[in-house]
């Protein structure tokens, strides 16, 4: 007998979750008889089954396609084997993909502008913006640009909302949301004047981490979502900080 499922689970605080099977085909690949020979070859096909989300290896939650195979055996247990499939679709460039231009600061102390020329990225695209500071009275020591994942799993994640400036890890209810670093440049050092505007070119392809593109609310159980994380730390230390969601798709395979 041969299975082929796809699978959502994940590990929190040492409790491992539930196991759920997205796609799960069995088909009996041969009767019952007796096997006499050493090495037996039985052929298999799966056709047009229906693999519509990526495989995915995170923190808490995973996605996995693979090949069971189970014989049976009379008085005795089961010989059962599996091996993994990575699956990677393509993706659809957007049809619409506007800049991102924002506002933020401090009132009376600072005031910045910063902007990107897209909101959606293919995992091998460069990120191309800059950051103006229309008004600086606080004394900046330097400022950071950070690529971050937010892993969101658990039931009912559809309809919890993460904001942008959300904590590390989260709970509400048994959806579990966890946080990371991808990777994290200095863009500046030393403190800006007003007038002064700073460059921003990071490559998604140099990050070592694996990227994968965004996942929304796959079967209303996890959720991946990418933000670019801009900070700025001044010379009592003190850390300020915007963060923007960006998209992420496959252009091509790899």
């Amino acid at each position: 007998m041969s299975l082929v499922t796809l699978q959502s689970h994940g590990v929190h605080e040492g409790i491992m979750r539930p196991h759920y099977d997205f796609v799960s085909l069995t088909k009996e690949l041969a009767p019952p008889g007796t096997l006499y020979n050493a090495k037996t070859e039985i052929p298999f096909l799966f056709k047009n089954m229906d693999k519509e989300h990526e495989s995915y290896s995170g923190r808490n939650v995973s996605v996995r396609y693979f090949v069971r195979v189970i014989v049976e055996r009379k008085f005795l247990p089961p010989i059962s084997k599996e091996l993994d499939v990575w699956v990677q679709i393509i993706g659809t460039p957007p049809e619409e993909n506007e800049a991102i231009k924002m506002e933020v600061g401090i009132e009376d102390c600072l005031h910045i502008e910063f902007e990107y020329e897209r909101r959606v990225y293919h995992l091998e695209d460069v990120i191309v913006g800059k950051i103006h500071f229309l008004l600086v009275r606080i004394k900046i020591k330097y400022m950071e640009l950070a690529v971050i994942r937010r892993e969101t799993s658990g039931e009912g994640v559809a309809s919890t909302t993460n904001g942008a400036n959300a904590g590390p890890v989260g709970q509400q209810s048994n959806v579990f949301t966890e946080t990371q670093t991808l990777v994290k440049y200095e863009i500046m050092d030393g403190a800006p004047v007003k007038g002064e505007v700073i460059p921003v070119r990071l490559s998604l392809k140099g990050i070592p981490a694996d990227l994968s593109p965004t996942y929304t609310a796959v079967n209303n159980r996890f959720s991946v979502r990418y933000f670019l994380n801009l900070v700025l730390v001044d010379e009592e230390d003190r850390r300020y900080f915007k963060q923007q969601e960006i998209i992420l798709w496959r252009k091509d395979l790899g």
